[in-house]
């Protein structure tokens, strides 16, 4: 037992001697070797700067049709010719579908025949009335048989007319579902038609932002489909919040003469502000995090040169690389811009501006 804690001692004692030395020639290393002071770290430096940054609005929401509907009957019928073809662009009135029409326009004839002697009864009884051939009460029966068979007349042409079918406006169709030969009741569905051109992009932001909208304002919108950016206006403001997400409902128009823009389609939409705002602005690379918050090394002068220093900052917008610095720095602020995993709060540091910014190197990320 008691070899076994004199052997355990030894050990203790060997680990605490060889922990000593590796510790104290990582101190030297740190140090520089000696009194110089800590070895000064090779640094990429950049100065705050000031900058004009168009506000933005960032959202995400759906592209929809101007106008969109499902081509209906609204009498029945048996389908004589389908005159489009799926995905088909078309132009108001284009004839769609055409039903049978057989047997109405047999009817048609007949109420035209009925009309045309109730025209003549008419007309005769129009001249007997001055000779008092006929009474008053016979010429008004007259005249109204000739109103009755002009109303059927005309209620069996539009009859008529709504055995064709026709586009109610411009735009795309999608699919059609129906065949020649088919029977149709009253209200079936033939095809779907949308007006692409323009098309509209419905999106929201919090309610905070209100104050910031306004019809007119301007949009861009971005899409997985296209690399292009669509630009657009707002049009549109909800009158209300909606309770469950205290968020207010937009829609903004965009040309589309191309048809690329499709109703359905992931919209990634972004509200430009209409004023500039002046900002402070830094790399991102030289954005650090700690649990404390977002820090960079600030570059200060004093007798033995340049030293970092940790400073805590607050950040607002990132775009195209750099990052707003909103609380923290000062304009013409010098800080550490790469090498920044190579020191420490109050290291000297030695500028090298031939040190290459790498995106990858921020710390606590």
């Amino acid at each position: 037992m008691k070899v076994f804690i004199r052997l355990l001692i030894a050990l203790l004692l060997l680990g605490g001697i060889f922990g000593g030395i590796f510790g104290y020639k990582y101190f030297v290393q740190m140090q520089g070797g000696g009194p110089g002071g800590p070895r000064p770290a090779n640094i990429t430096a950049t100065t705050v700067a000031s900058e004009q940054w168009q506000g933005e609005r960032s959202s995400v929401g759906s592209l929809t049709a101007v106008d969109r509907v499902a081509v209906s009957t609204e009498v029945a019928g048996t389908i004589e010719s389908l005159n489009f073809d799926s995905g088909e662009r078309v132009d108001t009135n284009d004839v769609l579908v055409a039903l049978d029409t057989d047997v109405d326009e047999a009817e048609l004839q007949g109420l035209q025949a009925e009309a045309e002697l109730a025209r003549i009864a008419f007309n005769r009884a129009e001249d007997l009335l001055p000779q008092q051939a006929i009474s008053q009460s016979e010429f008004d029966e007259a005249r109204a048989r000739l109103d009755s068979a002009t109303a059927a007349v005309d209620t069996q042409q539009a009859r008529l007319a709504q055995k064709t079918i026709r586009a109610p406006f411009p735009g795309i169709l999608g699919l059609r579902t129906v065949s020649v030969g088919q029977y149709l009741a009253p209200g079936s569905d033939i095809v779907e038609i949308q007006r692409l051109d323009p098309i509209y992009a419905d999106f929201t932001l919090p309610e905070r932002f209100l104050t910031d909208l306004e019809q007119g304002q301007s949009i861009e919108v971005n899409t997985s489909a296209f690399e292009d950016t669509f630009n657009g206006t707002i049009t549109a403001i909800d009158s209300a919040i909606r309770e469950n997400t205290r968020a207010v409902s937009v829609r903004a128009t965009l040309d589309n003469p191309d048809g690329r823009l499709r109703p359905g389609m992931f919209a990634e939409v972004t509200v430009l502000e209409p004023m500039e705002r002046t900002l402070l602005t830094i790399p991102r690379t030289a954005v650090s995090f700690n649990t404390y918050g977002d820090f960079v090394l600030r570059i200060n002068q004093n007798d033995n040169g340049l030293v970092a220093e940790r400073v805590q900052i607050e950040t607002g917008e990132v775009r195209d690389g750099r990052v707003e610095v909103t609380n923290g720095l000062d304009k013409g602020d010098r800080v550490v811009a790469a090498g920044l995993v190579k020191v420490r709060p109050g290291q000297p540091v030695t500028i090298d501006d031939t040190i290459a910014l790498n995106p990858d190197e921020v710390t606590g990320r």
